[in-house]
């Protein structure tokens, strides 16, 4: 039987120039399934749109939120209880994420 391989640069990075792989630090988004460790494969040069897990910069530092556009504007909204919403405000989004690649625990 013949196969044929996956190229998974091809798949998960449809433009290297402007493509990224981060790695995720903390637990404000795990309900959204990103958990810490993971790695992001992030684009940059799109603008996002309401309901992207976005990597934003505020105050100088990254944080990986869900961008969502509320009446009072655009807010980073955390997919875990305890972390609150943060206005982007002055802020900037940095990039979207496209996919998320987790790391399984090593079998016994």
């Amino acid at each position: 039987m013949a196969t044929t391989g996956l190229n998974l640069h091809a798949a998960l990075v449809p433009d290297p120039g402007h493509t990224l792989l981060l790695r995720v630090w903390g637990d404000s988004m795990v309900g959204a399934g990103i958990s810490h460790g993971d790695l992001l494969v992030v684009e940059r040069g799109q603008a996002p749109r309401h309901g992207q897990i976005v990597v934003a910069c505020l105050q100088g530092a990254f944080t990986l939120k869900r961008l969502m556009r509320r009446p009072g504007g655009w807010m980073l909204e955390a997919a875990h209880p305890a972390w609150p919403a943060l206005p982007l405000g002055d802020g900037s989004t940095w990039g979207v994420v496209r996919h998320v690649i987790h790391t399984l625990p090593a079998g016994r």
